[in-house]
């Protein structure tokens, strides 16, 4: 038992983490799809005209808040005529619209052109109800067979989770992972299932296909390792235990299979509908350990079956016609797959247009990717959903989010209760692991434990009296949501039991609010026709009773409160006021929605918590919200969303009136130019921005300039001049030249983990982290400088690229400095070493010589550590405290006076040898701790062997990436906050590893430390980078580039040293690669 319980819970930790690393892919392909393919087009299929529209506004928003590419397409696609045609005809029916649809966008649809130069299939002149002829047919198909489609078949009338119908069931709140954006949007099911999705586009490489998944299934795995075989189709499967699998679908597979530790691919020789043990052991479909494979309704089509299916479906109207005028379906698990499978064929060739799809599809033969780490998420029923917010996978779960909840002592609201974009007035109770979502709840009401709340809007009582009068409980294991209506002003509450299933008939344990429908008739007094029509042919059951009531709000929750059986007074009454009052049953409802009304109530609602959450965080709090993102929700108020940020923006001039001592300037500054924007005033921001980089030099200068004179970074000219000249260091008199010569060599340092957190602002603000090392290239010490006193007064610079100066003004030494200013990193030093402040150089010269023999935008350090040789010579030479950390203090604020920004981590990497562990903490001034990492000689021969440091020949320019991420942190940038939090935490997870000689787990840390830098900047890479890491993935544990990317310097980490000479040898054979691999070593000396 003990081994069992273990293992489930590695596998529910992996849920958090295949989720987590497939939210960063999916970012990072909407961000930058031209680097990370994503999918041509996204396709939602829909039961009715109705539903797909509301699933193009959930589309939509989807694009608004980035969860899909802007240059994917997307498409929801009705079911014709709204009837049901099956998941089969569906799927061909939505192929079918997909290319209508880039045939009328004619020539913005990229559509290649052909070799007579026409635009194929799309011409502009043609209407989409065009007949096509054969040669048009064909251009078509061979356009679309090119495209990579995701199919999400999201239709139906979800009748067990009928709170989420209005929305459609794919698009009920799931908040994992919520946490790590607060002020973003409540994720949805839809966008897990997009960010699991995002990682199987990969497996397609350059041949088009279709990726199909279901609406009410989330499929946990690592899609990343996905293999599909090439020109046919794939069924996703997982191994299950033989109870479950009696009641779903099971792929039999053949025994030649191709079998790797994650996943086995195998050709499949049959199919199975909910098999008996006896069909399981006639089939051969028990596995080795007593489990079969279960159908995870995920199938991949790629290369020639694509084109084939392609081709069908282009040509399948008279197919569905036939099926509209029968009455029939074609089922995609059932039918279309059958088609693939050739021990089905006699069967399906007896189904509807089973002959054609043998003919068209049979050709191809199907395989499965049995994936053994899939979990399986089902959203069949309430009950399913709530369990996957309190079961085992509650540590994913956002529990509050976008909400206004009053304080602890004016309500009474459960801590595992999951509150999602709702607001909460004071005097309201909600019971344990219970849901509220999209809903305003006014005093008065009580909801209870393990229920479900959704969309619902009770307007305050005007009347005080009235207020304290009115009360409202909805019971436990309840349902209460409310839906807008063609053709009606008002809307409709509805309600059920957690456990209703609305399908199950009066005569067959059919439910209502828990209990049996024969005593609900018989307390409530309520007859069967006044809920079913005598004369229909259906069962009775809760779908079609017309039971919910349209009058007012109030009076629909008195009524509801007597329908559960809560009102014991006014029975007469209650049921004259039913009787009387229009009704409608679900099944009405799923027709009479009004999804544009509903969607703009949903906008609205939106709009108002951002804007309550904006306002608090301006008038009362530190600016800790994301108020861009914020904005960004209000704007979709338009013209009332502007008016909104302009209130903002006069609230602005008090804020740092009224907390000057501890906001920063710069988070100031960066909220307004950012309230700007959302006003669209870019002339007005555009000069507000400098004031934001101003003020981030200025405080990190603050945090150094403790313990030096006040003058310390003014130019030369703002200081009086000195009485005295001809000064020796020390101030006495002294009118002899006494020479000097100084010469500092540094290394250059490799960065493990951890860059990002050593950053001013944020390590003026936060604690940071970071794991490096101080190495030598090709024998030699990289970087240096040599500084000599000259008797001719005035400073002589010379750079090891030709350029020199000879600078007679001092005074000339001033910030700003011109960006293209080779020699501003000498100038910036002699400024933060004081040198010119204190006369130093007034009756003498300096000369200075610098080098660095690493190629340029190396992402090795090279610009801070020269900063540091430059200080380090200049202190030694003026008998100044040339320590260590006064050295890397003075760098950092150097680097702003440069206008380069920087962190601290490149000079310490530089003036510490070996390995070490830097951590720094905020404060007045900021205080850095060095750890020396005592590395045992094994460990420096192991890394020295399997560590490959590598010139990728892509010039890099940090100053960029640098500007961007410090903007989205001024912003208050919830997914960078976290990631560089955990950038810093690796850091000391790194050292761990590194102490204990366990040098995979270092690679382990180094791949989540690459993906943490993609997410701060999706262009800290390129093509070429990702085709290096892919040639070298093979062979290594770990890899990234160094720095903040971009380009420069790679780090790759072998497996082992067998591994390292490999790949050191492929790469320098391979001229399409053109990088080299240097020679290095840990420098170990001061």
């Amino acid at each position: 038992m003990e081994t069992r319980r273990v293992s489930r819970s590695r596998q529910k930790a992996d849920v958090a983490g295949v989720l987590r690393k497939s939210w960063y892919h999916l970012r990072l392909s909407v961000r930058h799809p031209t680097r990370v393919p994503t999918w041509d087009a996204i396709v939602l299929t829909a039961a009715s005209p109705e539903q797909a529209q509301l699933y193009e506004w959930q589309l939509t928003r989807a694009k608004r808040v980035g969860r899909i590419a802007a240059s994917t397409i997307t498409l929801a696609v009705p079911d014709p005529n709204g009837q049901r045609i099956g998941s089969g005809a569906a799927t061909l029916h939505a192929i079918h619209a997909l290319a209508k649809h880039y045939r009328t966008v004619g020539p913005h649809s990229e559509v290649a052109t052909t070799s007579n130069g026409s635009s194929g299939f799309s011409e502009s002149h043609r209407s989409p109800e065009d007949e096509v002829d054969d040669d048009d047919l064909s251009q078509m198909v061979s356009f679309i067979a090119k495209r990579h489609i995701l199919l999400l078949h999201a239709g139906g009338d979800s009748k067990r989770v009928p709170w989420a119908n209005p929305m459609g069931k794919v698009f009920l709140p799931l908040p994992y992972l919520a946490a790590d954006d607060p002020d973003g949007p409540v994720p949805l099911l839809f966008d897990h299932i997009l960010a699991i999705a995002s990682y199987a586009r990969q497996a397609f490489k350059n041949e088009g296909g279709i990726f199909t998944m279901t609406g009410d299934v989330l499929p946990c795995f690592d899609a990343s390792n996905m293999v599909l075989p090439e020109d046919t189709s794939c069924i996703i499967t997982v191994p299950i235990t033989l109870d479950i699998a009696s009641n779903h679908g099971v792929v039999v597979a053949s025994n030649s299979r191709n079998v790797e530790r994650s996943y086995t691919v195998s050709l499949v020789d049959n199919l199975l509908q909910k098999p008996s043990l006896e069909e399981l052991v006639k089939n051969n479909a028990i596995l080795d350990d007593g489990r079969t494979l279960l159908d995870t309704g995920i199938i991949a089509v790629r290369g020639k079956g694509w084109e084939e299916l392609v081709a069908l479906a282009c040509s399948c109207q008279p197919m569905i016609s036939e099926l509209l005028k029968s009455g029939k379906e074609m089922s995609l698990y059932e039918d279309l797959v059958a088609a693939w499978v050739p021990a089905k064929h006699d069967w399906l060739r007896l189904r509807p247009s089973g002959e054609e799809l043998v003919s068209r599809l049979g050709k191809q033969k199907m395989f499965s990717y049995c994936a053994f780490d899939l979990s399986f998420l089902h959203f069949g029923t309430s009950s399913e959903v709530l369990d996957h917010l309190s079961g085992a996978s509650s540590v994913l779960v956002g529990r509050r989010h976008q909400c206004s909840i009053p304080a602890t002592n004016l309500s009474d609201i459960a801590a595992s209760a999951v509150l999602l974009s709702s607001k909460i007035a004071p005097a309201v109770s909600i019971g344990e692991d219970s849901l509220i979502y999209d809903s305003t709840i006014s005093s008065g009401i009580q909801i209870g434990s393990l229920s479900i709340v959704v969309g619902i809007n009770v307007p305050s009582v005007n009347d005080t009296a009235a207020e304290n009068s009115f009360r409202f409980v909805l019971p436990d294991r309840h349902c209460l949501w409310e839906v807008p209506l063609v053709g009606r002003t008002g809307r409709v509450i509805v309600y059920c039991g957690l456990h209703d299933n609305p399908k199950n008939s009066v005569s067959k344990d059919g439910t209502f609010c828990g209990k049996p429908w024969r005593k609900v008739l018989h307390d409530l007094g309520i007859q069967e026709n006044d809920l079913w029509s005598a004369t229909g042919t259906h069962e009775k059951c809760l779908w079609n009773a017309k039971i919910f009531p349209i009058l007012s709000c109030f009076e629909m929750l008195n009524l509801a409160s007597w329908l559960m059986g809560l009102s014991d007074q006014n029975s007469k009454h209650f049921l004259s006021l039913w009787r009387s009052s229009p009704r409608v049953s679900l099944e009405e409802l799923h027709r009479s929605i009004d999804f544009s009304k509903m969607c703009q109530g949903s906008i609205d609602h939106q709009a108002d918590l951002a804007a309550g959450i904006a306002k608090a965080c301006i008038k009362y709090g530190m600016l800790g919200c994301n108020l861009y993102q914020l904005c960004e929700e209000i704007l979709q108020k338009e013209d009332l969303g502007v008016k909104i940020c302009e209130d903002f923006l006069g609230l602005c001039p008090g804020l740092l009136e009224q907390n000057s001592k501890i906001l920063p300037k710069s988070r100031a500054y960066q909220l307004q130019v950012d309230l700007l924007r959302a006003c669209s005033n870019e002339t007005t921001a555009c000069k507000l921005d400098h004031k934001v980089w101003d003020a981030v030099a200025d405080e990190t200068a603050s945090a150094v300039k403790y313990s030096f004179k006040e003058y310390l970074f003014e130019a030369p000219s703002d200081i009086p001049t000195p009485v005295y000249k001809d000064n020796d260091f020390d101030g006495s008199a002294d009118h002899s030249f006494h020479p000097r010569r100084v010469k500092v060599e540094l290394p250059v340092r490799v960065d493990f983990v951890g860059g990002w957190s050593d950053t001013p602002p944020w390590s003026l603000e936060r604690a940071g982290s970071v794991l490096n090392m101080a190495i030598s290239l090709e024998g030699s010490l990289p970087i240096g400088a040599i500084i000599e006193t000259a008797e001719t007064t005035g400073v002589f610079i010379k750079d090891d690229a030709g350029n020199d100066i000879h600078i007679e003004d001092l005074t000339s030494i001033a910030t700003p400095f011109d960006g293209n200013d080779p020699f501003r990193l000498v100038k910036s030093a002699l400024l933060v070493t004081g040198i010119i402040h204190e006369s130093v150089v007034a009756s003498m010269g300096l000369q200075i010589r610098t080098w660095a023999h690493v190629p340029r935008g190396s992402g090795l350090g090279t610009s801070s550590i020269l900063a540091a040789a430059v200080v380090k010579g200049l202190l030694q030479i003026t008998d100044g405290d040339e320590s260590n950390e006064n050295v890397a203090r003075l760098v950092l604020v150097l680097e702003q006076l440069m206008g380069t920004g920087g962190g601290w981590q490149d000079q310490i990497g530089g003036l510490y040898p070996g390995i070490k562990f830097t951590a720094s903490f905020p404060g007045i001034p900021l205080r850095l701790q060095v750890v020396p990492l005592l590395a045992s000689p094994e460990l420096i021969s192991e890394l020295q062997q399997r560590l490959l440091v590598v010139f990728t020949g892509q010039v890099r320019l940090a100053h960029q990436v640098l500007q961007k991420v410090v903007i989205r942190y001024l912003r208050r940038d919830n997914l960078l906050v976290s990631s560089i939090k955990r950038l810093a935490e690796l850091a000391k997870i790194g050292r761990e590893a590194l102490m204990n000689c366990d040098i995979d787990d270092l690679g382990e840390i180094m791949l989540e430390a690459w993906r943490l830098h993609q997410e701060l900047d999706p262009y800290c890479s390129n093509e070429f980078v990702d085709r290096l890491f892919g040639f070298a993935h093979p062979y290594c544990c770990g890899y990234k580039l160094v720095g903040a990317g971009g380009g420069g310097f790679a780090l790759l980490l072998a497996k082992d040293a067998r591994h390292a000479k490999e790949l050191r040898h492929l790469l320098e054979e391979d001229s399409s690669f053109d990088v080299k691999v240097y020679n290095w070593s840990i420098f170990l000396d001061n």
